[in-house]
């Protein structure tokens, strides 16, 4: 089993040069997710199923992971970006709303959606009996933001348009000052022809918002409490038609009518919404959910381009991993186990929205695929499921049993200038691997037998697993893994990409992480089978 030892991380690290200039290549010529074979290279499919995690190459995921990050800031945009990764790949969408019987069998690939903020998407064995396990990945996409409130408009202050938005979990804290934020989200639009309401996705490709900060000479520090009501309220643009007139309200009249969702935001801001989304009627917007971002976009630095420089990296970052592992995964013939990634909404609100974790989503996704698979499978088996006792705590429970759940989070890598808060030995560090994370109270899942099934994982796919834990004198975070497990009975570990400055509105990886990632998720989806094998009598 490999491990992170002095000699193997000064290795690594001498390295760092060449694996700079093998991004710069990747990031300039098509990409090649695997090593190269012995002949002349042909354009790689995007779902290379046959091939090992240890052949996967970590730098070539950079660019494909600059780019996600930039182009989908918003958990709607993740959702959809997914989407379309799967069709793609050959994955079939299942409605919630409609029956699943007989659209499920050994072979398939599939997916669904909640709320367009979370995605389950799974591949069933060909070789998949009832009560087979499942191999699975779960995490979260959403991610500090400002949000607009329902009513967005403010009154002008002296020829300052600004927004009404309000927190979601900890954002709007003091490095959301003075940077360069856009919009994006998803509107809600009736058609005035045929009556039919959809939702569509929007976001600006320019910043118009700011949340500028007191110039120092006013002796109000800008890194204390600061009233995030009043204090942190954005500027979008400039009306100063009030100047000359005893008219305190803004030129610009409400729009779409008395009582229309429209009459409540900021017209210039509606007019720019309807533009992007081509709508001319302004009260066909019935409603939406819009959200400040920083607009910068996601991009490698340091010395060797060793780093990633991003907002909302937690956590788009093992959630991209996570998915990527999905479509890359071996297509065995003989693989008897389902491989799913689910990616929830709310985590960092607790999850308790019917979109989170702590919702049905997952269970009653597994439930209603064995229940469709029993229901194909044979004759004996369909049988019982009519007459009742084919789905059910007996197959169910079986299920879970043989089942094994990795809870996918961002974790904190060691920090250079705070180095009291590291922990020594369980402090991971930037490219190197994914960090197995512990909690003597439980915040996590990880025990002793998962720990050792994922290092095994780790030996089959040519990983490198680091330790995280937190200091004695320090608060540990949470996940969505021991809600999930408690909730299914499942095994389960936790298992994190480092980053540093969490909850930032801008953070930082390795340049090496998200491939690193999708080397460690793919051989879990690919070898846990294996590895569960060996834990067998």
């Amino acid at each position: 089993m490999v491990r992170a030892t002095p000699e193997y991380l000064a290795a690594r690290t001498s390295m760092m040069s060449l694996r700079a200039q093998a991004l710069e290549q990747s990031m300039m010529a098509s990409q090649t997710y695997y090593a190269a074979p012995q002949q002349p290279q042909q354009p790689q499919p995007v779902v290379a199923n046959k091939a090992s995690a240890k052949d996967l190459k970590p730098e070539a995921f950079t660019k494909p992971y600059l780019e996600f990050m930039t182009e989908n800031p918003t958990v709607f945009h993740a959702v959809g970006y997914f989407k379309e990764k799967l069709e793609k790949a050959g994955y079939k969408e299942l409605h919630s709303r409609d029956s699943w019987s007989g659209k499920i069998q050994p072979g398939g690939k599939y997916y669904t959606t909640r709320n367009g903020s979370s995605i389950i998407a799974w591949a069933v064995g060909k070789a998949y009996k009832p009560g087979n396990g499942l191999a699975m990945v779960a995490g979260h996409i959403d991610a500090l933001t400002a949000r607009l409130k329902p009513t967005s408009t403010k009154p002008t202050h002296d020829g300052y348009v600004q927004l009404g938005v309000a927190q979601y979990a900890g954002a709007l804290n003091s490095t959301w000052w003075d940077r360069d934020l856009s919009i994006g989200g998803r509107v809600i639009v009736k058609d005035p022809e045929t009556g039919k309401t959809s939702s569509k996705l929007v976001k600006l490709d320019w910043p118009i918002a700011r949340i500028p900060t007191l110039a120092p000479h006013f002796g109000i520090g800008m890194t204390g409490h600061n009233n995030q009501e009043t204090e942190m309220t954005p500027i979008i643009g400039l009306d100063n038609s009030d100047l000359g007139s005893s008219s305190t309200t803004s030129s610009e009249q409400p729009l779409g009518g008395k009582n229309s969702f429209v009459s409540t935001q900021p017209p210039k801001l509606v007019k720019l919404i309807a533009s992007q989304l081509k709508i001319e009627d302004y009260s066909s917007i019935l409603n939406w959910e819009l959200e400040l971002y920083d607009s910068q976009p996601a991009q490698v630095g340091g010395i060797d381009k060793e780093f990633i420089f991003a907002g909302r990296i937690d956590d788009k970052l093992c959630s991209w991993a996570a998915f990527m592992a999905l479509l890359h995964a071996r297509d065995d013939e003989d693989s008897g186990v389902i491989k799913l990634v689910a990616l929830f909404d709310d985590e960092e609100i607790g999850s308790l929205l019917r979109q989170g974790a702590r919702g049905n989503f997952l269970p009653i996704t597994i439930e209603r695929t064995v229940e469709a698979l029993v229901a194909n499978t044979n004759t004996l088996y369909q049988n019982a499921f009519i007459g009742g006792t084919g789905l059910g705590p007996g197959l169910m429970g079986q299920t879970y049993a043989n089942s094994f759940l990795v809870s996918s989070d961002v974790t904190h890598a060691a920090h250079p200038n705070f180095t009291q808060t590291n922990l020594s030995g369980h402090s991971p560090r930037l490219n190197v691997g994914v960090a197995l994370c512990v909690d003597a109270s439980a915040h996590m899942t990880t025990d002793s037998v998962s720990m050792a099934i994922l290092d095994r994982v780790a030996e089959l796919s040519g990983c490198v697993n680091q330790r995280h834990m937190i200091r004695n004198d320090s608060r540990s975070g949470g996940t969505v893994g021991p809600m999930l497990s408690s909730a299914m009975g499942v095994k389960a570990a936790d298992v994190g990409i480092p980053q540093l400055s969490m909850h930032s509105i801008r953070a930082t990886t390795g340049s090496l992480d998200p491939g690193l990632g999708v080397k460690f998720y793919k051989g879990f989806l690919d070898e846990w089978e294996k590895v569960d094998g060996e834990w067998r009598a």
